[in-house]
């Protein structure tokens, strides 16, 4: 009697030997344990088949299918072919798959019957590190169950094909089969959201989407002709869909393309052979007549050129556009018009030596925006203290015509802060900046408020500008408490920098090893009837028991009582080598909170200002913060970790130093760059002091400069016996950055120590 199973798993490979292996293991790890995999060799000349061929040989749930090279479609074809199961799902082979991700949606089809469930995305490399995928931030921020495309329209613009999972007897009904071209996704995912009766949206991660470690690059493969041919066809087959069954979904999705697939295809042209040119101009014209003319409309005025030129079929100045984009220009200067001053024109190439008119080359109000950024934030005895930089967009900033006045805002509210000039790296850069935010003025905030932004109010000339103070690259800045409430610097969602207000909030106030345990003291409020502590992950909560001392008053706090507790909770408990949620890190976030009933709240950090880290057989818990300052524990893999940045009076030399773990390789930490298009890379290695129980490397950054010209830096550690990793960062030392090193900057990325040129 064969059995069929809940779940089939379609693999195409084609030479990825280096990334196979650890794809699988991915699925083999699943805790739905009740799945086939058909591994889909699509012609690999590699060593991906013997991979392939060992899963086969030691887990009877995966078995392989051979064809001649026909691309990832049809190989998605013949594995949809060959597969048994009630559901199905697609993952290409040199991505990851997180452990608990299956079971989560065919848990949730079950209870919904819906046709199919997608879910949340990270990109992933070890330079970068883990992070949110920008195509999936807004289609799943939140969990949905039995939604629709009409109903949740940002689904129109979830294109990928391997963030679900489908019910068979859906795919089958309505036929679906992948075109024998790349970009093969997006037509089979939209005609599915509009097939579908429900979609239930997951907001946890499902997919781990695999990037090159050099990024994107302008030689990248997505720039050849016959890749971007593929890319106007697929976005043709959805832009007819749209025209026959989904007109209101046609504004957010011809935005989308606009955003994405056309500017691909012009920024091609910096790379483009001559023989390319021509038919670029055309493929590029097939997709922009396809666009509504009121989404070009809204376009930049960068952008609006792009198209006009390739309208006009001005080769050069498309060239000469997307050479200027690939160059990553900071700042392109405005120039005030003669006889009316108010209007100001871009100085973007073509502006006197182009077929196009100087109309097009206009800035609208909108683009000449005040720009600004914190760069460090630090609290003293009286005030807290922001240094930063602001400037109007493509103005020149001219100290003598130019003003900057600061406001901290509450409500109505509004107290002028003190602004003092600060030296510029240069005369192209924007202005800088010092202000002071006095402790009593932060104290003397209303009784009802919940935070306070910081009004931003600067002219240049004849153009005056006010928005919000933005943090820039302050991803993890500090808190402190002022009077009775704790002042949080955050960064909201619509970008600004906000001190938000916070009171009668359970706190963690110190964490320690204690023998076998880890050890967390803090304060909850009194009014809890029954609190206790969970520390949630995918694998199930850990409840940890509460010893609580009642009718202590925080300091500085009338209106709030708090009481002191201590919890304890045994190491080994925390250790899980083998249900790690993240299977790039190897390594799970506990979020802890307090419960009350159905109440549960976050735990503030206000007593540490660095991590607390314990090893324990070969991996290592640690006390960790978010960016809004609450506790996380992380478990994971002993490795190279830094919790300390020192840099030389000069500021050429950096040193980086952390805590050495049993069995973990320190002989060799490098600063690392990745060649273009690559994943192979060229070293600056480091100085290397080792102690009893700590680690430095210690670097010269000005020497660095010649290396390759090399514009950005990652600190890796080279095992030799096994595959190099990123370097990971205590995050209370990403409250000391960005930093400056030299002719770098120092800044951190999804917690990885970054070198880059401005």
């Amino acid at each position: 009697m064969v059995v069929t199973p809940r779940l089939s798993i379609v693999v195409p490979f084609y030479n990825v030997e280096r990334y196979i292996a650890d794809c699988l293991d991915s699925l083999a790890r699943q805790t739905l344990g009740d799945f086939e995999v058909i591994l889909v060799d699509d012609g690999s000349k590699d060593a991906s088949v013997e991979a392939a061929r060992d899963f086969c040989a030691r887990d009877g749930r995966f078995r392989i299918v051979t064809q001649e090279n026909q691309g990832l479609g049809p190989a998605r074809n013949t594995g949809v072919q060959h597969a048994q199961g009630d559901y199905l799902t697609f993952v290409d082979s040199d991505d990851l798959v997180p452990r608990h991700a299956y079971e989560i949606m065919v848990r949730s089809l079950d209870a919904t019957s819906s046709s199919l469930a997608a879910g949340n995305a990270r990109r992933f490399n070890n330079t970068y590190g883990v992070r949110q995928s920008y195509v999936h931030r807004i289609p799943f921020a939140a969990n949905k169950p039995a939604t629709h495309v009409f109903d949740h329209p940002s689904l129109a613009t979830d294109r990928m094909v391997w963030n679900k999972v489908y019910r068979r007897t859906f795919w089958d009904q309505f036929k679906f089969e992948f075109p024998a071209i790349r970009y093969e996704d997006y037509p089979i995912t939209l005609r599915a959201h509009l097939e579908a009766i429900t979609v239930d949206c997951v907001a946890a991660p499902v997919y781990y989407w695999r990037e090159r470690e050099s990024g994107e690059s302008i030689t990248q493969l997505k720039f050849q002709y016959g890749n971007l041919a593929d890319r106007v066809t697929s976005a043709e087959m959805v832009l007819d869909l749209l025209d026959k069954r989904a007109h209101e979904l046609r504004g957010l999705v011809h935005r989308h393309f606009a955003e994405m697939d056309l500017a691909t295809i012009v920024q091609a042209f910096a790379t483009a052979d001559d023989d390319d040119l021509g038919p670029l101009v055309a493929l590029g014209r097939r997709l922009s007549s396809r666009l509504l003319p009121e989404v070009l409309a809204e376009a930049t005025t960068f952008q609006r050129l792009e198209y006009e030129a390739l309208e006009a079929g001005d080769t050069d100045l498309l060239r000469r556009l997307a050479r200027f984009r690939a160059e990553n220009h900071r700042r392109v200067e405005a120039v005030r018009h003669p006889t009316l001053p108010w209007r100001y024109e871009s100085q973007y190439p073509g502006l006197r030596d182009s077929q196009l008119p100087s109309s097009y080359y206009r800035l609208p109000r909108a683009e000449l925006a005040v720009r600004t950024s914190v760069t460090a934030l630090d609290w003293t005895g009286d005030d807290l203290v922001l240094h930063g930089t602001a400037e109007i967009a493509h103005l020149p900033v001219d100290t003598t015509n130019t003003t900057l006045r600061l406001a901290l805002v509450c409500g109505r509210r509004e107290h002028r802060l003190p602004v003092t000039l600060t030296d510029r790296p240069g005369p192209e850069e924007p202005l800088a900046f010092e202000t002071r935010i006095p402790r009593r003025v932060i104290a003397g905030l209303p009784d009802w408020a919940k935070s306070a932004w910081i009004a931003v109010d600067m002219r240049s000339g004849w153009v005056r500008r006010r928005d919000a103070l933005t943090p820039g690259g302050l991803g993890y800045p500090l808190g402190d408490r002022v009077g009775g409430k704790w002042v949080q610097p955050v960064r909201t969602p619509d970008g600004r920098l906000t001190l938000q207000l916070r009171s009668g909030t359970p706190e963690l106030t110190a964490a320690g090893v204690d023998g076998d345990d880890l050890v967390l003291t803090g304060r909850i409020p009194a009014r809890l009837s029954r609190p206790e502590l969970r520390l949630t992950r995918s694998a199930g909560d850990i409840v940890v028991p509460l010893r609580r001392e009642r009718g202590v008053v925080a300091p500085g706090q009338r209106e709030v009582t708090m009481d002191d507790f201590t919890a304890r909770v045994a190491l080994d408990d925390l250790i899980d080598a083998v249900n790690p949620d993240d299977p790039f890190l190897d390594r799970t976030v506990l979020v802890p909170r307090i419960h009350d009933g159905a109440d549960q709240t976050l735990l503030l950090i206000t007593g540490l200002r660095a991590g607390v880290m314990a090893a324990r057989g070969g991996r290592v818990i640690t006390v960790s913060r978010s960016p809004g300052q609450y506790l996380n524990l992380i478990e994971g893999p002993a490795r190279v970790t830094a919790d300390r940045i020192e840099r030389s009076a000069d500021t050429r030399r950096l040193t980086v130093s952390g805590p050495r773990w049993p069995g973990v390789s320190y002989d060799r930490i490098t600063w690392r760059r990745f060649l273009p298009n690559s994943d192979e890379g060229i070293d600056a290695p480091c100085a290397i002091t080792l102690g009893d129980d700590r680690w430095s490397a210690e670097a010269d950054a000005g020497a660095m400069t010649g290396v390759g010209d090399a514009p950005n830096w990652t600190l890796f550690a080279d095992p030799g016996d096994a595959t190099p990793y990123a370097v990971q960062t205590d995050s209370f030392l990403l409250a000391r950055l960005p930093l400056r090193v030299g002719p770098f900057t120092l800044r951190p990325r999804s917690g990885i120590l970054h070198l880059e040129t401005d």
